[in-house]
């Protein structure tokens, strides 16, 4: 059993930036990957960027240069810095982490102006 608990989220002007951190609890051992989604209003839910338990990031082409994904595991924390906001990227963002399937976080709302 795992919590996750997003925070950071907010509103922003194009251009701007937001750091967003998701802690986990309970049996934090059985974590691999970890992280971030996203959802817009109407849209499915998309991947953002994910993260290895030794470090190794992936990204969405979307967010390529942008974002950065790191962790660190003796805080059992992982963080999404936000970098270059465009309004495309407003949505409910959302910490997931990996053992035997994704547990899920309940989400930080990220709003970007123009």
């Amino acid at each position: 059993q795992v919590q996750l608990v997003e925070s950071g989220g907010g509103l922003v002007q194009a251009g701007g930036s937001l750091r967003l951190s998701c802690a986990a609890s309970g049996s934090i051992f059985s974590i691999g990957a970890m992280g971030w989604y996203r959802q817009a209003p109407g849209k499915q839910r998309e991947l953002v960027a994910t993260i290895t338990r030794g470090g190794t990031p992936n990204y969405a082409n979307s967010v390529k240069g942008r974002f950065t994904i790191s962790r660190d595991n003796t805080k059992n924390t992982v963080y999404l810095q936000m970098n270059s906001l465009k309004p495309e990227d407003t949505a409910v963002y959302y910490c997931g982490a990996n053992d035997a399937y994704w547990y899920w976080g309940q989400g930080t709302q990220v709003t970007v102006s123009s």
